[in-house]
């Protein structure tokens, strides 16, 4: 295996798939070996994977898709025209693989997009080999995860969800959220190196906020309480998982976490000491050799024979 660490990829260069007659944004790197596809975070973009695809490309083909409603992919109105579920994200990502790369897929996810990845393997399994998961969402705001809180607890997020749906108050809400300075603190949060929260990172999180639907876009996923939790697809996944945790993740508590490595499909659950919610960006030279290995390994034992 190679194990020089490439300059991450150019965000500029991308290429546009059409899904549904909504653009899709996407880049992709490298021309052998198994196929991937990266899947990001919620209010992220493929560019979230841009220190990782150079790395994966000298070993495998890669690509990292902007879900729809996300980066630069279409953003239509949610409802008539979509739904930001996770149902509707793997039909997307299950026809990418069918129509961009042409073969059965590694997915990678990372927060929301593991459960994105997973959730494509439930309902597409031809579409998948196997699922590595970076920091999966634990969706502790579901409706399901409140109903065992104790009431004063359950109340507080239907409340604010119910005032978030009101457009003006809800737009006016977004528009404090996707600030410069506030990104950056919410980042600083997320990430235990403060030196990987860069201008780059902040631009790149930054650039979609302004693109027509975005507001909307946010406000439908924070009001988007249902659907599956990770364990309800763990327990189905038809392929195989591996699972990493970054230690220090403020969000998705990690001793949580390692209860999702009980279910028989999790082959590996590596606790990855000092990271935050987004390992992939901030300790990227510790995950690539990871996923690499883990990949072939898997990509080997798939073979017929």
């Amino acid at each position: 295996m190679a194990t020089s660490s490439p300059a991450p990829v150019s965000i500029s260069a991308t290429q546009t798939w059409i899904w549904r007659g909504f653009s899709i944004c996407y880049q992709t790197q490298g021309h052998e070996g198994p196929a991937v596809v990266l899947i990001h975070g919620f209010g992220a973009s493929w560019g979230h994977w841009r220190k990782n695809i150079p790395s994966l490309a000298q070993t495998c083909r890669v690509y990292a898709i902007d879900l729809i409603g996300f980066g630069a992919s279409a953003k239509p109105v949610p409802g008539d025209e979509i739904a930001y579920t996770f149902e509707t994200w793997a039909e997307q990502i299950a026809d990418f693989c069918r129509q961009v790369v042409q073969a059965p897929v590694f997915l990678a996810g990372n927060s929301i997009g593991c459960i994105a990845a997973m959730q494509t393997a439930v309902t597409y399994p031809d579409t998948v080999i196997g699922v590595a998961m970076l920091n999966c969402s634990l969706r502790l705001l579901h409706d399901r995860r409140r109903a065992e809180l104790p009431w004063y607890r359950r109340v507080g997020t239907p409340i604010l969800q119910a005032i978030l749906s009101v457009p003006w108050i809800g737009r006016t809400f977004f528009k404090q959220i996707a600030k410069r300075n506030t990104v950056r603190k919410i980042l600083l949060q997320a990430y235990k190196h403060p030196e990987a929260v860069t201008d780059e990172l902040v631009d790149l999180l930054m650039a979609a906020a302004d693109d027509p639907g975005a507001a909307d876009v946010f406000l439908a996923f924070t009001r988007y309480s249902q659907g599956p939790l990770p364990e309800d697809l763990l327990e189905v996944l038809p392929c195989p998982a591996l699972l990493l945790w970054g230690t220090d993740d403020p969000w998705e508590p990690i001793a949580l976490g390692r209860k999702l490595a009980d279910f028989p499909a999790v082959q590996e659950f590596i606790a990855l000491e000092g990271v935050g919610h987004c390992p992939q960006d901030e300790v990227p030279e510790r995950v690539n050799p990871i996923l690499q290995n883990w990949i072939l390994k898997q990509a080997l034992s798939h073979q017929p024979g």
